[in-house]
């Protein structure tokens, strides 16, 4: 007989085994002794030694794939100096390249600027969904830069929380309502301060949203960014897709 099978534990012991498990890292894991804000100044040193994310003039690529979706390829040139960003989106060959410059924006659609308005529509050539891809790049490989932007809080208070079986130090975020209604929460290592995975909740009580794993760094106009980036939905652990970075050749 298995011995293992033969231990008997007395209910009186269970809550006790119960909270060791459950606090377990705490006991095993060094607590932070800073704050929100030094835990995040910490990680912008990591990720962007010189300072160099205020003055950022870069092009990546960014390859999409997805189980459900086809291969979507982005080409991004971001240029703050300039205000300026652009994205050029190849897929099933068809190839989109939007434009916002300080606010402006122009499109061409397989590399002409003569389109239909059901192709204006079809692939959402509009401003207003331009503005927002450029504030969804700039937002996702500025972090952790991002979260010293207008609008955003931080609970001040550092965490030890668990992500994809390991435990990090976490910060929460929310934001104001002009700015958003997410909230986030940022997992980093606690020994070099980089940034290595977030979750968001549209609506934490229900669990919904997704959260994100990150793997590998490339470096890009001085930001050490992830090069991998795996996305999975919070409730029902479904993946998504995955994001892979690459630097683009002068």
């Amino acid at each position: 007989m298995n011995v293992y099978l033969s231990l008997k534990i007395h209910p009186f012991y269970m809550k006790p085994i119960l909270a060791l498990l459950f606090i377990s890292p705490l006991l095993f894991g060094q607590a932070p002794a800073l704050t929100a804000e030094q835990l995040l100044e910490k990680s912008i040193t990591y990720h962007d030694p010189n300072g160099s994310w205020a003055t950022f003039n870069g092009e990546f690529t960014v390859v999409m794939e997805s189980p459900s979706r086809p291969v979507r390829t982005t080409k991004i040139n971001l240029d703050f100096p300039k205000q300026l960003f652009k994205s050029s989106v190849e897929s099933e060959e068809v190839i989109v390249t939007s434009q916002w410059k300080a606010g402006s924006c122009t499109y061409t659609y397989q590399e002409s600027t003569r389109y239909s308005e059901e192709i204006a529509k079809k692939y959402r050539l509009n401003c207003e969904r331009t503005t927002k891809m450029k504030n969804y790049y700039s937002y996702l490989y500025g972090l952790p830069m991002k979260l010293k932007d207008e609008g955003t809080l931080l609970d001040p208070q550092v965490m030890i929380r668990s992500l994809n079986g390991e435990s990090y130090w976490s910060i929460k975020v929310t934001y104001e309502a002009t700015v958003g209604v997410d909230t986030w929460y940022f997992y980093f290592d606690p020994t070099t301060y980089q940034l290595r995975h977030y979750q968001f909740y549209h609506d934490e009580t229900k669990n919904d949203g997704e959260y994100i794993l990150l793997s590998e760094e490339i470096e890009i106009g001085g930001i050490k960014m992830p090069k991998n980036r795996a996305w999975y939905t919070n409730q029902e652990d479904n993946y998504l897709g995955t994001d892979y970075l690459h630097q683009n050749k002068l």
